[in-house]
């Protein structure tokens, strides 16, 4: 299949696109390689199909027979309830939809209708199965039934706390109806994707799609958010659980909008490797990794290899693109399988080709792709959006998708990308030949289904662009889905407090008790007013005192951490407590657990979040 694949492909044909028919006589035009354009062209997918030539040349000099990963097709009616398990929706699956309610109560328009489809499909299936009752779906969905305020419980933790919290989530919901006037280059963080799909598709009708292949990338403006961008992995696991089952939904939404499928797909068990380096499960990798080395996030053998090539310079004409030669390749990976781990391997050996042809070799040699198959049909759909900004959020909601072992991986993969076109000038690696290089080697994995690679070819190459150019959007969690979450923990502590009236109300009681006595003892020594708008921050794994911050208008969280660092200096404590170790945290309130950008204006998130706690510690704690 590669070769038909190359075939048709050939520089000789000058044929890359499955659109055009070239005559195999015919001439091919002289092109002359640019090292500054940002868009793709024929010499680019001519390095695509060589890549694709190289890969077949290194598997044929391999003994180890490919087997092919074979793909379950759901029952009617499984996609849809394992969608609603996946969005954290099992309630409506099982018939107990109270547990699901505070979910609904927060989704918007696009976001519950996506939901109510997919329950109106799977009611529907049991139905037909004869299967148990399930709840009607206009039940589900009545006004009554997804209103935020009949699912709230009064919380009992006196009429200030419960004013406070409406007042949160007053400033919440205003913040998920803002509109405002974005430009081109900038992306709205601020109002679901799907509703921002929906609100402008009657004009995105009237005008012509971007053709990514033929327009340079523009740099698009990542928005700064007073109370702090969230980055994929600033959030406590509890958190980051419901970014996951809010992205699923809100990238269902988007692309029913947009009207394009999004399929998920489950692979049967396969024949795997259980141990070594090659063709290993990410998952049981990682875990032999961390038994070395506890915390360990990325593969240690990606992260050598990087470290490798970097440490020989990145300035090599054509890293990347020339690949070693196969049998030394294959004698190396040999020598890597039964030395690495021991240390005893010897790197001086390894040539810089070599080594990021054993790179790419890793990547596909996975036994799932990085994007991992479940996934990975949502990913090539992107390609089938007609406008860059849907790509993009698209992309971003599927990088909120992948595990974190996953995510974090492909996010080292290419922050290392990065810095080999940062020095293009050099290496002549542009932002384009890297893409079309790397696309056939992260979504063409190991056991891929040949007969899907000409139907892979003719997007991945600009979806590879987008993953590297655009990461550090990618990687932002919207503020969209951060206020969503946000009213998900109000709604939770609500029922909770629900739950827990009586006894709530007697601490309280005994509490009130005590802390009349205390200010009456107190009341010289501690002014109401001179309290208001400060802050108290906690380090105790790196001080035994906490600090007392007036808040301002233009404090920002850097400016607490260089007070720390500051007293730490001063009184002369010595723990390894360098800015780019430790973090500040909000923690409690509407939140489990954030880490705080440097950015981030400690009045405007006080006022969002007032019953947080402020903690500054190692950000690997």
């Amino acid at each position: 299949m590669l070769q038909l694949c190359a075939l048709l492909y050939s520089r000789r044909c000058g044929q890359y696109s499955m659109n055009q028919a070239h005559s195999r006589n015919m001439e091919n035009p002289q092109y002359e390689r640019s090292y500054s354009q940002d868009s793709l062209d024929e010499l680019s997918m001519a390095d695509y199909w060589n890549e694709v030539e190289n890969i077949q040349t290194t598997q044929e000099n391999c003994q180890e027979e490919q087997e092919e990963v074979a793909v379950k097709v759901p029952d009617e009616g499984e996609v849809e309830e394992e969608w609603l398990k996946n969005a954290g929706l099992s309630g409506l699956v099982s018939g107990d939809t109270q547990e699901s309610i505070a979910i609904l109560s927060t989704l918007t328009r696009t976001q519950a209708e996506a939901v109510q489809r997919r329950v109106e499909t799977f009611t529907m299936t049991m139905k037909k199965k004869n299967k148990q009752h399930f709840p009607d779906v206009r039940d589900i969905f009545s006004p009554q039934a997804s209103s935020t305020n009949e699912v709230s419980a009064v919380a009992t933790d006196g009429d200030e706390r419960e004013d406070t919290a409406e007042k949160i989530e007053g400033q919440l919901n205003n913040l998920a109806i803002k509109d405002e006037s974005i430009q081109h280059t900038d992306i709205n963080l601020e109002i679901s994707y799907s509703e921002q799909a929906a609100n402008t598709k009657d004009k995105s009708n009237n005008e012509n799609p971007i053709r990514e292949d033929d327009s340079p990338l523009p740099n698009y403006r990542l928005p700064k958010e007073k109370t702090g961008t969230t980055k994929a992995g600033d959030l406590a696991p509890q958190d980051m659980k419901k970014v996951h089952s809010l992205a699923l939904i809100e990238i269902t939404a988007l692309y029913d909008t947009l009207g394009v499928d999004f399929k998920q797909h489950k692979a049967m068990r396969v024949k795997i490797r259980e141990m070594g380096l090659f063709g290993v499960p990410l998952s049981v990798l990682l875990e032999q990794d961390q038994k070395k080395f506890p915390g360990t996030k990325v593969p240690l053998i990606l992260q050598k290899l990087i470290a490798h090539i970097e440490e020989e310079g990145l300035n090599t004409e054509g890293i990347l693109r020339i690949p070693g030669l196969a049998s030394r390749i294959k004698s190396l990976r040999e020598e890597l399988e039964a030395k690495f781990y021991e240390k005893t391997f010897n790197w001086e050996n390894v040539r810089q080709h070599d080594a990021a042809s054993i790179l790419k070799l890793f990547i596909r040699e996975l036994p799932h792709p990085l994007v991992t198959l479940e996934y990975l049909d949502a990913f090539l759909a992107v390609q089938n959006l007609a406008h860059r900004k849907h790509q993009l959020q698209a992309l971003n909601l599927l990088v909120l998708l992948l595990p974190d072992q996953n995510r974090d991986t492909l996010k080292s993969l290419l922050e290392f990308l990065q810095r080999l076109i940062d020095n293009k000038e050099s290496n002549k690696m542009t932002l384009n030949n890297v893409s079309v290089i790397m696309a056939p080697n992260l979504f063409m994995f190991k056991g891929c289904c040949s007969k899907t690679q000409l139907a892979m070819a003719a997007g991945t190459s600009t979806i590879m662009r987008y993953l590297i150019k655009y990461q550090e959007l990618l990687w932002t969690i919207p503020k969209f889905i951060m206020n969503q979450v946000r009213r998900q923990n109000i709604e939770h502590h609500k029922k909770l407090s629900k739950e827990k009236a009586v006894m709530k109300l007697l601490k309280k009681m005994t509490y009130d008790k005590d802390k009349h006595e205390r200010n009456q003892t107190d009341k010289s020594l501690h002014d109401p007013v001179t309290l208001q708008g400060v802050i108290r921050v906690q380090a105790p794994s790196l001080s035994k005192v906490s600090m007392a911050i007036q808040l301002t208008e233009d404090l920002k969280a850097s400016d607490i951490l260089a007070r720390f660092q500051q007293y730490l200096s001063q009184n002369r404590i010595t723990e390894s407590t360098n800015k780019e170790e430790v973090c500040l945290y909000e923690i409690g309130g509407n939140i489990g657990e954030r880490c705080l950008d440097d950015d981030t204006y400690m009045k405007d998130l006080y006022q969002l979040n007032p019953n947080a706690e402020w903690v500054i510690k190692p950000r690997c704690q």
